[in-house]
């Protein structure tokens, strides 16, 4: 047994059965060699004993001295016995041994070959620590490795069965886990730590060292190979000219050198594609990942379009020559102030500079002296962003204070900085095109190597192969090449240029696709699906136009490298030096805008590592003080007190580079949707006055009341939002003294801070994943946070309670839900301090009380610090221990609640007093809401949620089988157009010419080769052949290029039609499809399926027409002369066809698997890029780092499995037309004994079909294989919304009054889903002023939706007495205006969002927004003020909600609409606000208008003709507030007699005119 126990444990040693079992065999090879008197290797035997029995370290180098000495005595042999057998002259000289000769050549090729190259290898983790299950690769024989046979389990696998899942793929090996390469490369690549900036292309290049010097020298093996068939068909035909005279080798080894040669090329080329490939994918990883890092470390800040700015700009310009006292005195502030340049600033800056100064040049001075001596110090705390030192000019700098009096001066100053107009909308945008077309553009640039290296290496060789051949004039074609060197590389400078503007071009493109989707909601809402469709095709066809100019430049590449340039074999392709260019171009751009997206794109102050000085002048009578982006000495820090002192913030830390175009770097980003690496200035911020340019200044000193409630206060975009993002250190902090002690800012971080965002964010995950975030589960705590924040009736809504997904941005959520949620999450954690943002706007009165009485009044908040921006001051007033009020980004106020607010004792005293009646409220309805709902409460208890049951998202789906008809259909339809038979006569008939002349012009070379052998050499009218070739040549270039452009318009009127019929798709579908389907998903197909759209699956197609109409030329060609060769060659297209199906059923499926294992690295992008305040809020970055490495794992696996496929058919292929043309040789030079023009003719034709063979399939596969045609058309042909009918036009005047009536309105949000509307019956005169109020959830936002017909309904609902059902839904939506609670914004200007139609004058736009009540939310601050002008980010990003709610409601107001729906339109705008709004609507509309309300505000309702309380998709109660006020038992009077304004409340209803509003 224990002898047992030693074999097994070296076996194990060794690596397996397997392994062992090849040792022994080797062992009994090298005794047998002994046996047969072969003493000189007996220390062969020994090693052998040594690999089989020692330790694994001793029996790794045993075996390698092993196989070295049995390699050198078989080559010794071999030369001595085998070499002479293949030639004329020599004789082995070992032949008195007879036959054992053969046998110890025998055992020798068996144990120094055979068993080396077929044992499997030992699996040696690359992490000892953490080994992973190996993958076959990691485990296979060299044998298997170089023919790919480790596939052959995968290839086996799904020949058997329809579809390959994703679980039955080899697992990734330890060396492609992201973790791992990301511990390889992010010393090299991590811009934090390699601060020096350098290009990605050379961190790769060091972090890919030893593989490429691998792959540098596989290239020169590589190009030396290329050789072997030339070499061997010109000895072969020289064999033959000469019938053997003076022959050194036999025929034989020339046919047997046509077979191995080639063999041996393509062990070197597929060796290389598969460590090029597994490079390509590591380099994915590594830039996806890093990619997503440093988006985690990116400033929040919104961007606008600069086009919009330049437009701006303009305007100012030409109606203000100068600007007015206001802007003249807001300039001088801290908000105006500008900046002197960096001392590297060029000579036309500081010429610019002095223009700009020249107005304020004396009191510049004066201050910039009186900071001389301040000291260099500021105060940093550790937990808040890195502040910027601050030190004083020198009175020979001065600051500038004041802007420019002449417009002139700014056109000089624009022109001397560096245009920046071309940023992307959407830093979304810009990272999908990041990681998807970018990261393709570099996978195809991993040829570089082949041009750098390769190239040279073939010149050179061809240039010393036709000298032996030609002789001197070999050297003419070298002079060719050296004096037209410059063409391509003048082209190669154009197309770089034009790439570099194509992908501008496109980050465009997809910044107006990632808007339009982030929006379309709102989109459907207005009926604004043909606006956003313009948008998106006129970006895409300003795209197209540089794709063209890319295809055209190629083709003049591609033509003048055909005058000089050899083609050669790269991935079994043709591949010109023009084509490896292009692809070098692209990769190029694509690396650099890598680079700059790493190293240009702002950071948080804590990573901000750039070093530059830059003026600053805070105030009037404050010095201009120096600041610079290096961090600063972290003094010590020793309180723990939440605060300010003499602080300002900006959301921006550039002041004096790239300022032409100044992007809001002041503006208000309340929305993380949008935001990204502006470019901001000082110096045109007075130039841009029509941009928001916000500072929040803290010139005193506020500190928060540790473990009590403070709220923050003050109107809509007074800077509350701002004051939590200053503390989260998200905004740029600017100390305003020098004073080390003087200036600072501080939040806690020990334990943690929890964010609840204005805007909530939630992600595309279960409600129960959300509320626990990253906190370990406690089920009491979790069950008393559900009570708390009033969940517990919600998730008795949904059928899967907490399991439910809430889809993407929360989609199955109503927006109170929402804040909930993220409330939720904030008291759940574990974190001392909770910074909420205006949580309570989302919510009703009722669940409001609830929120303060059972949550900020509860245990779980007890001891905590919470920061609360609200308007709902009337309600959370009694809980506040600190109160701060803020305006145009000041503190006015701050201290106790009476202290800031006022309250009186009295009023204290009586809330008290109301505190009882209240809570007996809520217990009669909780009982109410018991009764109802106690069947359901039972069934969800009883029985756990059905698995599945809460799944929103559907996965995405796996095509099955072949490419489908429809699918190819789409592509063939775009090509040929209108025109289809014309297109295809043209295309076919030009590269068919061009083929068969390039097949006749080798023909003819031949023959004119063979009349030297038939004619005395000077009878040879050498003129007429070379006219004659050089003729064939120019129709070859000419039918090409007619082929090529006529292809290249077809192919964009393919990518034209296939985009446009997409957005169209997708922009007509239903809300339901949307909400189950992430944006990312569509992103992918808009980027990296539609970049293969416009080049390489045209290509592809374009390729197999061109390579059918050669091979069957070729084939002809040698059938012609070789007429025994039909059934060989029929017989061998038919071997590789089979293969080619074997391969084509494993590759499709495992390609579908990789496309859709894009979409959820991006899907991760945005999630982090949506909430990524929040993230870095409460400390999770390094879960959502973990998250992506996952997610980049799974892609990664298909994708190493995808490209080994393809390296295992490449080697089969080329082994079929190895035999083929090795067969076709020996069969002329044996059998058929022609002449030698003849034979040469058909063995070019034959090695030039063989490799087309593969080429041919391999095209074919890869073809279907992309799989980007079926993705494109699922999303085509998606369940669309009715199209537009003539007979759904209604009649120009309709509608004429607001008159609605609902009759039996029942709805659900899918066809099979429950009903959230249920008998709905109602009618509503012209000009009414409708309220609608209920507990969340009970069907208001489902009654606005059916009404526009969003969702699936049965009833009818007559607007103007015409049935909706019947009317077209654009002219229905346009003709009924909606305001959801979350307003979304297009980018461009206000102007652009009130009058996307330019229908409007300006006075009709300033009244809407004036009515809307943006006049009384507006800034003292010239600069900070709203205007038609105001640039607008994309969502709306640069405003704040309550500012987009007043634009939204003025877009609603400019369309003038009979039917007005405010749907929770006014929840983020301070009480006073609203009041005003509400009076313009009821003064301000016409007569006609009718309005329907839905408000958690009663003082927004109140004063209403009529009020519908629904409950559980009914109607509960119907009539004007004085009649339901009366009910007691009543739901709206539960309601009211909640509210902390009950009397007020009750006065509006009694229409007492002149209450004032107690906010």
């Amino acid at each position: 047994m224990a002898k047992v126990g030693v074999v097994e444990l070296q076996i194990s040693r060794l690596g397996g059965p397997a392994i062992f079992v090849f040792y022994f065999i080797r062992l009994l090879a090298c005794l047998a060699l002994v046996g047969i008197n072969v003493t000189q290797l007996v220390y062969t035997t020994i090693l052998s004993f040594s690999s089989l029995s020692a330790s694994y370290r001793w029996s790794r180098n045993s075996t390698r001295h092993l196989n070295t000495i049995l390699c050198v005595t078989l080559a010794v042999y071999a030369y001595r016995d085998v070499y002479p057998l293949g030639t004329f002259k020599l004789e082995h000289q070992d032949g008195s041994d007879g036959g054992l000769l053969w046998v110890k050549i025998g055992l020798l090729v068996l144990a120094g070959v055979i068993v080396p190259l077929c044992v499997p290898r030992k699996y040696v983790p690359v992490d000892p620590k953490h080994p992973k299950p190996p993958n076959a690769e990691q485990t296979c024989s060299i044998l298997s490795r170089l023919t790919f046979a480790f596939m052959d389990t995968v290839i086996i696998k799904a020949y058997h069965s329809p579809s390959l899942p994703y679980d039955d793929l080899p697992p990734l090996a330890d060396y492609d886990h992201a973790e791992y390469l990301k511990k390889k490369s992010f010393r090299h690549l991590d811009p934090t730590i390699v601060t020096k900036r350098r290009n990605a292309f050379f961190s790769l290049v060091r972090v890919f060292t030893w593989e490429f010097s691998i792959l540098s020298v596989l290239v020169l093996l590589q190009a030396v190979l290329d050789f072997a068939t030339p070499i061997g068909v010109k000895n072969l035909l020289g064999y033959i000219e000469t019938n053997g005279v003076d022959a050194s080798f036999k025929p034989w080894v020339w046919i047997l050198w046509l077979f191995v040669g080639p063999l041996l090329q393509t062990m070197a080329s597929e060796s290389y594609l598969y460590i090029s490939t597994r490079q390509v994918v590591h380099a994915e990883a590594i830039l996806t990942e890093v990619i997503l890092e440093h988006a985690l470390r990116i400033r929040v800040k919104a961007e606008t379009d600069a086009k919009d700015d330049k437009k701006t700009l303009e305007i100012s310009n030409s109606s203000n020559s100068s600007p007015s006292p206001s802007a003249s005195a807001a300039g001088s502030r801290f908000d105006s102030g500008t900046t002197t340049p960096s001392p590297d600033s060029g000579q036309e800056d500081n010429d610019d500079q002095r223009t700009l100064q020249s107005d304020a040049h004396s009191r510049a001075t004066t201050n910039a002296t009186e900071a001389t001596d301040a000291t260099d110090r500021t105060l940093r705390p550790r937990s808040s962003s890195s502040s910027k030192l601050i030190k004083s000019k020198s009175a020979s700098e001065p600051s500038t204070l004041g802007p420019t009096k002449d417009p002139k001066d700014l056109s000089r100053t624009s022109k001397s900085r560096k245009p920046d107009s071309e940023k992307a909308k959407s830093i979304l945008g810009k990272l999908s095109n990041l990681v998807t077309t970018d990261m393709q553009n570099i996978t195809d640039g991993k040829e570089a190597l082949r041009l750098i290296i390769y190239v040279p290496s073939q010149v050179a060789l061809c240039v010393w192969f036709l000298e032996r051949v030609l002789g001197w004039s070999a050297f003419v074609g070298l002079a060719m090449i050296i004096i037209l060197f410059p063409v391509p590389g003048y082209f190669t400078k154009l197309l770089q240029s034009r790439q570099k503007t194509k992908m501008k071009k496109t980050d465009a493109r997809i910044g107006v696709v990632t808007e339009t989707l982030s929006v379309l909601r709102m989109v459907k809402f207005f009926g604004w699906e043909s606006l956003m469709n313009d948008r998106i095709q006129d970006a895409r066809e300003e795209e197209l136009i540089y794709v063209k100019k890319l295809r055209l430049l190629e083709l003049a590449s591609s033509l003048s490298n055909s005058l000089f340039s050899s083609q050669t074999v790269v991935m079994k392709q043709k591949l010109s030096a023009s084509k490896v260019f292009s692809s070098m171009v692209n990769a190029k751009v694509s690396l650099d805008r890598v680079t700059e997206f790493l190293y240009e794109t702002e950071l948080l102050d804590n990573f901000q590592q750039r070093h530059s000085t830059n003026s600053i002048a805070l105030a009037n009578d404050e010095p201009a003080i120096q600041v610079t982006a290096s961090p600063p000495p972290i003094p010590s820090f020793p309180t723990q007190a939440i605060g300010f002192h003499n602080v300002a913030f900006s959301w921006s830390n550039d002041y004096s580079e790239n300022s032409e175009d100044y992007e809001s770097g002041f503006s208000t980003p309340t929305s993380t949707r949008s935001f990204g690496p502006s470019i901001t200035s000082l110096n045109t911020r007075s130039l841009h006055s029509k941009k928001r340019q916000f500072t929040l200044r803290i010139p005193d000193e506020v500190i928060f009341q540790k473990n009590a409630i403070n709220l923050i206060v003050g109107s809509t975009g007074s800077g509350k939002t701002s004051m939590l993002m200053a503390l989260l250190g998200e905004m740029h902090y600017v100390p305003r003294s020098s004073d080390l002690g003087e200036s600072w800012f501080n939040l806690p971080k020990g334990r943690g801070v929890g964010y609840a965002a204005q805007e909530s964010w939630v992600q595309n995950a279960t409600i129960k994943e959300n509320i626990i975030f990253d906190s370990p589960f406690e089920a009491s705590r979790y069950h008393k946070v559900l009570y708390q924040c009033a969940l517990e009736r919600d998730l008795e809504l949904f059928q899967a309670g907490d399991e439910t997904e809430v889809g993407e941005k929360g989609l199955t959520l109503s927006g109170g839900q929402k804040a909930r949620v993220t409330l939720a999450r904030a008291v759940y954690s574990s974190a001392d301090v909770l910074l909420l943002d205006d949580v309570l706007a989302a919510l009703d009165v009722h669940t409001s009380k609830w929120i303060v009485e059972k949550c900020f009044k509860g245990d779980l908040v007890k001891d905590r610090t919470i920061l609360m921006v609200t308007h709902n001051i009337s309600l959370t007033r009694s809980i506040a221990g600190f109160v701060v009020s803020l305006k145009d980004g000041h503190v006015v106020r701050q201290g106790t609640v009476l202290e800031v607010l006022g309250v009186s004792e009295k009023e204290q005293i009586e809330e008290l007093e109301t505190k009882e009646t209240i809570e007996t409220i809520e217990q009669i309805e909780d009982e109410i809401a018991a009764n109802q709902d106690e069947s359901s409460r039972t069934k969800s208890k009883n029985s756990p949620p059905v698995e599945g049951q809460g799944k929103l998202i559907v996965a995405e789906e796996v095509q099955i089988g072949n490419v489908g008809w429809p699918a190819v259909r789409l592509l063939l339809e775009g090509l040929g157009g209108k025109h289809v038979v014309l297109f295809v006569t043209s295309f076919f008939t030009s590269f068919l010419m061009s083929e068969l002349a390039e097949i006749f012009q080798t023909w003819f070379l031949g023959y004119w080769a063979s009349q030297y052998e038939q004619k005395d050499p000077s009878e040879v009218n050498v003129v007429f052949y070379l006219v004659g070739y050089s003729l064939i040549l120019l129709f070859v270039i000419v039918m090409f290029t007619c082929g090529f452009i006529i292809y290249l318009y077809a192919v964009l009127r393919a990518s034209r039609s296939i985009h446009k019929q997409l957005v169209q798709s997708v922009l007509g579908s239903t809300l339901r499809w949307l909400d189950t389907t992430p944006t990312s998903r569509v992103i992918t197909r808009a980027t990296q399926d539609m970049r293969d759209v416009d080049g390489p699956l045209p290509n592809q197609l374009s390729s197999l027409v061109r390579l059918t109409i050669m091979m069957v030329g070729q084939f002809c060609s040698v059938i012609y002369f070789s007429p025994a060769f039909l059934f060989p060659g029929i017989l061998v297209s038919l071997a590789g066809a089979l293969c080619g199906s074997i391969y084509i059923k494993a590759q499709l499926p495992i390609k579908r698997v990789q496309s859709n294992a894009k979409a959820p690295v991006l899907a991760h992008f945005g999630t982090v890029m949506a909430g990524l305040v929040s993230v870095r809020a409460y400390g999770v970055q390094e879960r959502f780092i973990k998250e992506s490495l996952t997610r980049i794992n799974y892609y990664s696996r298909p994708s190493r499995v995808f490209w080994n496929l393809n390296r295992w058919i490449d080697v089969r292929l080329d082994f079929l037309g190895n035999v083929f043309s090795a067969s076709l040789a020996a069969y002329l030079v044996y059998v058929s004994k022609g002449r030698a023009a003849t034979i040469g003719f058909s063995l070019n034709m034959a090695v030039m079909f063989s490799s087309s063979i593969l080429f041919y399939i391999r095209i074919l596969n890869m073809f279907q294989v992309r799989g980007i045609l079926e993705r494109i058309n699922a999303y085509i042909e998606i369940e669309q919304e009715p199209k537009p009918t003539r007979e759904g036009v209604p009649p120009a005047y309709w509608p004429s009054s607001g008159e609605l009536r609902v009759v039996n309105l029942s709805a659900r949000y899918s066809p099979d889903g429950p009903q959230v509307l249920q008998g709905i019956n109602f009618q509503i005169n012209s000009g009414e002023r409708i309220g609608v109020v209920g507990r969340t959830g009970s069907g208001k936002s489902s009654l606005m939706l059916s009404l526009l017909r969003c969702i699936y309904t049965d009833g009818e609902v007559y607007l103007d007495g015409v049935r909706t059902s019947s009317i077209n839904l654009d002219d229905l939506r346009t003709k009924i205006t909606v305001i959801p609670q979350m307003p979304e914004l297009l980018s461009g200007t206000v102007r652009r969002n009130l009058d996307p139609f330019d229908q409007y004058d300006d006075a009709a736009l300033y009244d809407a927004l004036r009515s809307a009540g943006l006049y009384s939310i507006q800034s003292e601050d010239e600069d900070a003020r709203v205007s038609l002008d105001t640039a607008v980010a994309s969502g709306g990003g640069n405003l704040s909600v309550g500012q987009r709610q007043i634009i939204a409601l003025a877009r609603a107001m400019v369309r003038e609409s009979k039917l007005l729906i405010l749907d929770e339109a006014t929840s983020a705008i301070d009480y006073r606000t609203d009041a005003v709004i509400q009076s313009s609507l009821r003064h301000e509309l016409k007569g006609d208008v009718t309005l329907i309300t839905v408000a958690h505000r009663l003082q927004t309702i109140m004063d209403a003709d009529k009020i519908m309380v629904l409950d559980a998709g009914r109607i509960v109660e119907y009539d004007s507030p004085k009649e339901l006020l009366k009910n007691k038992s009543g739901h709206l009077r539960a309601l009211v007699d909640e509210s902390a304004d009950k009397e007020y409340l009750y006065r509006m209803a009694e229409g007492v005119e002149g209450v004032a509003s107690p906010a």
